[in-house]
């Protein structure tokens, strides 16, 4: 069994932890090229669709078209995630943006509903940031809060849809998504892959559940979840709080 040494973002640095799983000759030389295919092939028979979505996002929300937020991805790298922007910039006398949702629009919600906000991610397949297929990329203050065996599901590149996405999503606990994420890493396969593409398409256009879209405005993060379930105290929440905030004030 091979052993992968990745870093590990601890505040404002890093400490090295070797992850023993054994990797496929499938993830170690397929699955990148494979990635880069299929990206390119969504791109060029979907231009006309990347090119309706922006002019309905810039008509009816206005610029930027894009959204971009930043997510850890391998190795816990901070990278940008690019998606079709769905909330408007609406802020209150001070100058703070008002609530997510108060933001976003029946637009917005129709865009998520259907996924179609997610189509600029096959830009982060393509530059290597994200794989077709692999745990979500979730939210920088979402990833301080986990274990440190929850974060091993950063010792992969984080994909489009995942297993959890295609077996519950967000009606799913925040452990259970966790867990089928680390029982994908423990041996990424074609077949594995495959089926959960198929799953994906069948959920997502058929079905029209939407499984790549991480919640709804009222979900809570992952550490809003731990503080209402007493997992963690109020001190520990605010420190972890202040670690997701440096690592991302560190990124820029």
């Amino acid at each position: 069994m091979k052993e992968q040494t990745i870093e590990y973002a601890e505040g404002t640095s890093a400490k090295v932890v070797t992850v023993r799983r054994k990797r496929t000759i499938y993830e170690r030389f397929v699955k990148r090229p494979l990635d880069i295919i299929c990206a390119l092939l969504a791109i060029i028979c979907f231009c006309w669709l990347y090119a309706i979505v922006a002019i309905l996002v810039k008509i009816k929300l206005g610029s930027p078209v894009l959204f971009k937020q930043m997510r850890p991805g391998f190795n816990e790298k901070i990278f940008p995630l690019y998606k079709f922007r769905t909330m408007t910039d609406e802020r209150d006398e001070n100058g703070e943006l008002l609530p997510d949702e108060v933001r976003l629009t029946k637009f917005g919600k129709w865009l998520r509903s259907t996924s179609l906000d997610e189509l600029p991610e096959a830009f982060n397949i393509l530059n290597g940031t994200m794989s077709v297929i692999g745990p979500r990329p979730q939210l920088v203050r979402d990833m301080v809060f986990m274990t440190p065996d929850q974060r091993r599901r950063h010792c992969v590149k984080p994909g489009l849809s995942g297993q959890a996405q295609v077996n519950g999503r967000n009606g799913i606990s925040w452990e259970e998504k966790l867990d089928w994420d680390l029982k994908y890493i423990e041996k990424i396969t074609f077949i594995g892959d495959l089926r959960i593409i198929g799953q994906t398409v069948m959920k997502a256009f058929i079905k029209q559940e939407g499984v790549v879209r991480e919640g709804t405005a009222s979900d809570m993060d992952f550490g809003d979840y731990l503080l209402s379930k007493g997992v963690v105290s109020k001190e520990e929440y605010d420190k972890r709080q202040e670690v997701a905030r440096a690592l991302l004030t560190n990124r820029k």
